[in-house]
């Protein structure tokens, strides 16, 4: 259908390194949100406040600001980190014995994997907007029925695997869905960074080959089968989860 002038395996490699970053950005994603939806509904203040702090900051900066910002100014900050730490044992094995030659283990610097970076950057970013989704999902389910789990002797960790978090799923999954297919679109912006996903390598091959609408169609129609793929799975699960509802 297309002639990608010999591109195929490359774009193809670039998709699979796009479904990984993006499978393991959600499982960042989910952990974070729900670590995020029971700081929010804590007790607790200053959990709640850290909590509302972070949804309300990645909720109110775009993603391509938040990605440059976190993959450029979290290198900075930790190589910073790195030299002032350094320096501080220099100093300090120096002053205790003065004839002691000091020698550094820790790196002089380290350059943070674009991989690494991409992943972390956004399930970061999506681990807010699981955050209210998982919290919205907790507070639909009836307290009454946890109350009863208490009451026959259950322990709160037995509560919430046995009541809260399968109530919770059915409610979370139509936000979940949702949030699953825009980061899916949100790996785009690791081409940014340098990664060598389908994105950056159909640009490339644009780029020499001067078929831009060829290589961008290529990687709509990737984008779309992998959608497809995944709306289809989520309403499988929906199902599922609705006729055990029933």
């Amino acid at each position: 259908m297309f002639d990608l002038q010999g591109y195929e395996a490359s774009i193809l490699s670039g998709a699979w390194l796009t479904l990984q970053v993006a499978l393991l950005s959600l499982l960042f994603a989910v952990v974070l949100g729900m670590l995020g939806a029971l700081a929010k509904l804590s007790s607790f203040r200053v959990l709640r406040g850290i909590a509302t702090l972070y949804t309300t900051i990645i909720r109110g900066i775009p993603d391509l600001v938040l990605m440059m910002l976190i993959f450029f100014g979290g290198q900075i900050l930790l190589n910073n980190s790195l030299y002032a730490v350094n320096e501080w044992l220099n100093n300090y094995f120096t002053a205790s014995d003065p004839s002691h030659e000091w020698v550094s283990y820790l790196p002089d610097y380290i350059d943070v994997s674009p991989y690494i970076a991409g992943i972390l950057t956004i399930g970061f970013i999506f681990g807010a907007y699981m955050a209210e989704t998982f919290r919205g999902a907790i507070m639909a389910v009836d307290s009454g029925e946890l109350e009863a789990g208490k009451a026959y002797g259950m322990s709160p960790v037995l509560a919430f695997r046995r009541i809260l978090l399968p109530q919770m799923i059915r409610h979370a999954l139509p936000g979940f869905g949702n949030n699953w297919l825009v980061l899916l679109k949100t790996t785009a912006l690791v081409s940014i960074i340098g990664l060598e996903d389908m994105v950056r390598v159909s640009s490339l091959a644009a780029g020499t080959t001067k078929m831009p609408f060829t290589f961008y169609m290529a990687v709509s129609i990737i984008f779309l089968i992998f959608t497809a793929v995944s709306t289809g799975l989520l309403k499988l699960v929906e199902r599922k989860f609705s006729i055990q509802a029933r």
